[in-house]
């Protein structure tokens, strides 16, 4: 299977890396074709200009690699801290410039744009791997656990994605490192389960 694997996160100590590194780790050892960008350190741009929205075409080389790649992904894995109940800004421009109408999604011709969307992705299934520092009952009685909206309701259904698994690690700050050791174990089981060895 080929899956595509976006790291959203600039810096490179970060247990979000060491998500990325073991989901890299346990889908090229179960035999899958492996599309990894860590936004940050390729350059990614995340403004969507002008030109680019009414065109709905890039002159960007790294935006038409994105979007060939995940036209093409039987799988998709997010990686990425809860800042202020969002991805961060990198990560929102990639959605943006990439997830756009044409290569994830449209809608029929007579359509004006304010019905139901027609997912394209080709994706099967998608996980997406957060950390924060804010415990589980505050995030859901205070804020509503706004990424799980996001990322299944806003994005995947919206596209077509039929299998999505989410999950937040916490509290990361004053964690010890057991308990990120049994996360990361946790990581390399739901890739694993969602994405199995190949035969």
């Amino acid at each position: 299977m080929k899956v595509s694997v976006i790291l959203g996160h600039p810096y490179e100590k970060s247990f979000n890396h060491a998500i990325a590194n073991v989901v890299m780790e346990a889908l090229l050892t179960s035999g899958h074709e492996v599309h990894f960008h860590d936004l940050h350190k390729e350059g990614f741009d995340p403004l969507l200009r002008g030109e680019e929205l009414v065109a709905d075409r890039s002159e960007d080389p790294l935006v038409r690699t994105h979007w060939a790649e995940i036209r093409e992904a039987d799988g998709i894995i997010i990686v990425h801290p809860n800042w202020w109940g969002q991805p961060p800004a990198i990560l929102k421009g990639w959605l943006d410039r990439v997830l756009r109408e044409g290569v994830a999604y449209m809608f029929p011709d007579d359509d004006d744009g304010s019905g139901l969307p027609i997912g394209l992705l080709k994706a099967k299934a998608a996980i997406v791997l957060n950390t924060s520092n804010t415990p589980e009952e505050r995030e859901n009685n205070v804020f509503g656990d706004p990424l799980e909206r996001i990322w299944k309701d806003c994005v995947f259904d919206f596209c077509g994605v039929t299998t999505f698994h989410r999950r937040m690690f916490r509290t990361i700050a004053g964690s010890s490192s057991e308990e990120r050791e049994e996360w990361l174990d946790e990581v390399r089981d739901i890739v694993n389960d969602t994405f199995p060895q190949l035969s």
